[in-house]
């Protein structure tokens, strides 16, 4: 069956799908419309489970046949098994989580492999927006009022990469992704460039 008509995908989705070896069983956790699961079952044949917290996104995923329930990644990652996916995707979401850390661990624990994304407030245009304007930055990933955004755990690339350190994540793979669309590999040594030009980042993790 070929994926046709549907809007295209962002960027970082695209690039999270190359992650994602066709067959696999896949759990989208905080999936929002779905658009990602159904690329995935359409282009890779994939068996997709998704998890929404908000109503009007389950609805939608489950208007386009989605396989998808309402639930909160802080409270029930729990209830699912060691390796019961593939992956376990978590896109734009670890900021807004209350626990990140036992998030993380929980998505490496049901997936054989886990892919997260976040934006990176390391980027320069967060830096300079508070070294020169005082303010609480907004970009196109980071687009929330201070006052009204659902982000409660801003991190960096850098902090991320620490995390896995402590939490003995192995990290097969980084991207950083610049506002127009340009990828840099995220090695140890290039670290610093990645976590300054980088908006937002993706990794493929798996447990040590």
């Amino acid at each position: 069956m070929t994926y046709v008509q549907k809007p295209k995908l962002r960027i970082e989705l695209q690039l999270i799908a190359k992650m994602i070896d066709s067959g696999s069983r896949v759990l989208d956790v905080g999936c929002g419309d779905g658009a990602l699961l159904d690329y995935l079952n359409y282009e890779k044949n994939v068996d997709g489970r998704g998890i929404e917290l908000s109503s009007d996104g389950v609805n939608a995923c489950v208007s386009s046949g989605l396989s998808v329930i309402q639930g909160d990644a802080d409270q029930d990652l729990d209830d699912y098994p060691n390796q019961a996916f593939d992956y376990a995707i978590l896109g734009q979401t670890l900021q807004a989580t209350r626990e990140p850390h036992n998030v993380l661990m929980n998505l490496v624990r049901i997936g054989k492999r886990a892919v997260i994304s976040f934006p990176n407030f390391g980027y320069w245009r967060i830096r300079a927006s508070l070294m020169f304007i005082g303010k609480m930055p907004q970009t196109e990933a980071l687009s929330y009022n201070w006052y009204d955004t659902p982000n409660i755990h801003f991190c960096t690339i850098t902090d991320f990469i620490v995390l896995c350190d402590s939490l003995g994540i192995e990290i097969e793979n980084g991207i950083a992704l610049d506002r127009v669309g340009r990828t840099r590999e995220i090695g140890r040594s290039g670290m610093f460039f990645a976590n300054l030009r980088g908006e937002q980042a993706i990794f493929l993790l798996k447990k040590s």
